[in-house]
């Protein structure tokens, strides 16, 4: 279990241990009776009509940051050589990923991180929790994204306004970023569209689109469900810091045993969440599928390599799946760094 261990230290990352401002009520904002944020009043406008996005927010329990495909079919959106490049990254537990090493996450960042939103009629700011001076500028003014831009971390984007949908284009990408953290690439060629719908005060509708001609074969989109995070406030984070974890990223996935498809098929299904950590089940997603294809298991889209009849490897958590006495699946477990989280079989 030596290199299921190393994978796990890709996993852990710095913990702010200040608190300033945790606690304080966010001033302004509409208030029930019993003094609690009416997350379902109104949503506020700006002076000039527009919906008012500013606040500081949070997308709800997604699996998207960890991994942009969820259905194992929509895995051949991605070309052959971006196919590779991800499946070299699975077999390294993606000791590269950015993240890890401390790096800007890119277009992803908006996928899970806690932002502020700071608007204004001809820029609109965000502030990332996730790595200090962090920030990105849409710009509301007319400009156009530029032609050949100088790469960067987090792109360049320009927003405008379809009704009370705020549309943000952005382009000029590095390719040193990954799309989520199970190692799907893009190219610098990649496109970003984001799709901004506040519902209320509390609710907002998110939606993202992935366009890379030399990666994918046709545009990736999926849609998040946002919320207003009222009477807390965003910690430092600075990544580095008391950072020991790197000198061990240097571990390869194990090859495994072979199983046979009758062993294999009986692990293939649904399997809904029911204990453990709310962290562990959202990074992973809250249900999992399990998927038999050419004879192997597939967690969502991972592939899951056998170290037993019941144990697996996978590169973001250890699977192993319990049976009752007469061979049948009662329960999947996924280890993680954050702890286990187990669930059950949707019959």
């Amino acid at each position: 279990m030596q290199r299921i261990a190393l994978a796990a230290a890709l996993w852990l990352f710095p913990v702010a241990l200040c608190a300033q401002w945790l606690d304080f009520r966010t001033p302004g904002i509409p208030r029930t009776s019993d003094g609690k944020p009416n997350l379902t009043a109104p949503a506020p406008r700006t002076a000039d009509g527009k919906p008012d996005f500013s606040g500081l927010w949070q997308a709800e329990i997604n699996p998207y940051r960890f991994n942009v495909i969820q259905d194992l079919k929509d895995e051949s959106i991605f070309r052959p050589a971006a196919e590779a490049i991800f499946l070299e990254r699975l077999q390294d537990f993606r000791r590269d990923d950015p993240v890890t090493n401390c790096q800007p996450g890119g277009p992803s960042d908006m996928i899970n991180a806690m932002y502020r939103i700071l608007q204004s009629p001809t820029i609109v700011a965000v502030l990332y929790e996730s790595g200090t001076g962090r920030f990105r500028q849409i710009f509301m003014d007319g400009r156009k994204l530029p032609k050949d831009p100088i790469p960067t971390w987090l792109g360049y984007s320009v927003g405008r306004w379809e009704g009370d949908t705020l549309v943000v284009e952005s382009a000029g990408f590095n390719d040193r970023t990954w799309l989520d953290r199970a190692g799907h690439p893009h190219s610098e060629n990649l496109r970003v569209t984001e799709r901004f719908r506040r519902v209320d005060f509390g609710h907002m509708q998110y939606q993202i689109t992935f366009d890379d001609p030399e990666t994918l074969t046709k545009p990736l989109s999926f849609s998040l469900a946002v919320s207003y995070r009222a009477d807390t406030d965003m910690l430092e984070n600075v990544c580095n810091e008391n950072n020991r974890d790197k000198v061990h990223m240097v571990a390869t996935a194990n090859a495994g045993i072979q199983l046979s498809s009758t062993i294999l098929e009986k692990y293939a299904g649904r399997y809904e969440f029911r204990e453990g950590s709310r962290t562990v089940a959202g990074f992973m997603g809250v249900n999992q599928n399990v998927t038999l294809m050419n004879d192997r298991l597939y967690l969502n889209a991972l592939p899951l390599i056998p170290q037993s009849e019941t144990l697996f490897e996978s590169t973001g958590a250890v699977a192993q799946f319990i049976l009752d006495a007469n061979g049948t699946v009662t329960r999947l477990v996924l280890t993680q760094t954050e702890g286990d989280a187990m669930y059950a079989p949707k019959r």
